[in-house]
């Protein structure tokens, strides 16, 4: 297998960092070129756009706005930083993608999704995940224990209520994509979390996958 494009997604407190982390160490103990990225941000552009995105600047921003601003640094990220190292060989670990934009802008704010389609179709092709990490666990422990971490974003100060459709929109995704998307219980120990990993990555570091 020449290269794989791995995305991780979850809620708030699934634990992406330290699961991430775990992966990669994983995939480059199997000599593998990484290259480790995330969403929004991932270029100059990318990241300057996050800043917008998450910071409290613009916390009146409109759902369109956001919703296509998620799109642009996407674009961006894509087609400057992902599909060349793909095209490289590399293997891509990205913390999120546009899984994330369904779950929080389609199943949070509630948007249309056939409009996140039509500009998923224009920013991507037909390029996807080769496999995604669905760290999954209930949003009361997730929220819970993204409070003791840092200051909340512009995402992290939403309703219960939002956090629920996101998480029931990342689960529909996983049902509708089992073949591509993984669920990872995400509220047991850690160890026990990566252990689900390494499960699932096994495969594709045999080349069985």
């Amino acid at each position: 297998m020449n290269s794989l494009f791995i995305t991780v997604e979850g809620i708030e407190g699934a634990g992406k960092s330290s699961n991430i982390a775990f992966t990669e160490s994983l995939l480059r103990s199997h000599g593998h070129d990484l290259l480790l990225t995330r969403e929004p941000g991932g270029t100059p552009l990318g990241e300057e756009l996050r800043e917008l995105l998450l910071g409290h600047t613009h916390d009146g921003m409109h759902d369109l706005t956001e919703l296509l601003l998620m799109f642009a640094a996407r674009a961006e990220h894509l087609h400057n930083k992902i599909l060349p190292a793909l095209e490289a060989g590399k293997w891509v670990i990205c913390d999120r993608f546009t899984d994330a934009t369904y779950a929080y802008q389609g199943g949070g704010r509630q948007l249309d999704t056939s409009a996140i389609a039509t500009l998923e179709n224009l920013v991507q092709g037909s390029r996807r995940p080769d496999l995604t990490l669905l760290l999954d666990l209930p949003v009361e422990t997730g929220l819970a224990r993204a409070a003791k971490r840092s200051e909340p974003d512009r995402f992290e100060r939403q309703r219960l209520a939002f956090f629920q459709r996101v998480r029931e929109a990342y689960l529909q995704i996983a049902h509708q994509q089992p073949e591509r998307v993984k669920i990872i219980d995400a509220s047991l120990e850690l160890d026990l979390v990566q252990e689900q990993i390494s499960n699932i990555l096994t495969p594709f570091l045999a080349g069985r996958a």
